[in-house]
């Protein structure tokens, strides 16, 4: 054997021994415990404050289960939580469905478990209004004013400017939250408008977030039982199912017809 030929062998078997050492004494990323996870979620109450109250023991208790320090934002657009993951400057993040599909379109950004709301994983977008006003829909909408959320609402404006569109209709010529929470009595409203099921809110990782610990994450939110979640979810949410990006098409379906997102 030439001189640089046994040069070149021992320098491939320096090398996988060195490999080999590093793979056995490293520890695996879901066992690691000197990072600090950054959580994130979007504004799911009217404060950031009132928000990081409501959902930190849901974060503290996944942090906990992953023996991981965590640190926690809570934004006050759901534009700001979906650039904190695109810029991976959030590791996890629980956000609306629409403001996870445009973090998917911007930065592949892919959900792991949707929330279940009330025991479902499903809610509905209502069209409500003063009642005996509208007598048969939407016809009878026709020539009334019409007024919509934001548009980073997937209940608000979103599905609900989708339908508009479907019907040829201009929308120009929420209610059990509403009714807990004082601002409306149960009896000045009626329904006269109630869209398809929609997926509830997503946990998302970034596109280039560990698998493994994805997984494990995963494993982690679905074991949430029922006694859990009272003590660590806020009111009403009742654990998670697991979900991939597959759960959210309807949801991207109608940010391309509204123009918002391009099909791809």
């Amino acid at each position: 054997m030439d001189t640089c030929r046994r040069r070149r062998v021992v320098a491939l078997v320096l090398l996988c021994l060195v490999v080999a050492v590093t793979a056995a004494t490293s520890p695996g990323v879901a066992d690691d415990k000197s990072g600090t996870l950054r959580f994130g979620v979007g504004p799911l109450q009217p404060t950031p404050s009132e928000t990081k109250k409501a959902y930190e023991p849901f974060f503290a208790y996944l942090a906990k289960q992953l023996n991981r320090e965590f640190d926690l934002v809570a934004t006050t657009d759901w534009a700001g939580i979906s650039v904190a993951l695109a810029n991976q400057q959030v590791d996890l993040a629980w956000m609306g469905p629409w403001g996870y599909i445009l973090a998917n379109d911007d930065s592949g950004v892919r959900a792991i478990a949707t929330a279940k709301y009330d025991g479902k994983p499903i809610y509905h977008a209502i069209v409500v209004c003063k009642p005996g006003l509208v007598k048969g829909w939407p016809d009878g909408g026709r020539g009334k004013r019409v007024s919509f959320a934001d548009v980073g609402s997937t209940s608000g404006w979103l599905i609900p400017t989708a339908w508009f569109k479907k019907q040829n209709v201009d929308p120009k010529q929420y209610r059990n939250a509403m009714i807990e929470g004082g601002r409306i009595d149960k009896t000045a409203t009626e329904v006269v408008w109630t869209s398809d099921p929609l997926p509830n809110d997503a946990i998302a990782v970034p596109k280039s977030f560990d698998p493994a610990l994805a997984d494990r994450i995963q494993k982690i939110l679905v074991g949430i039982s029922d006694e859990q979640a009272k003590t660590i979810l806020p009111n009403h949410y009742t654990g998670f199912v697991a979900a991939t990006h597959d759960n959210y098409r309807m949801i991207e379906e109608a940010g391309i017809l509204v123009g918002r997102i391009k099909k791809k």
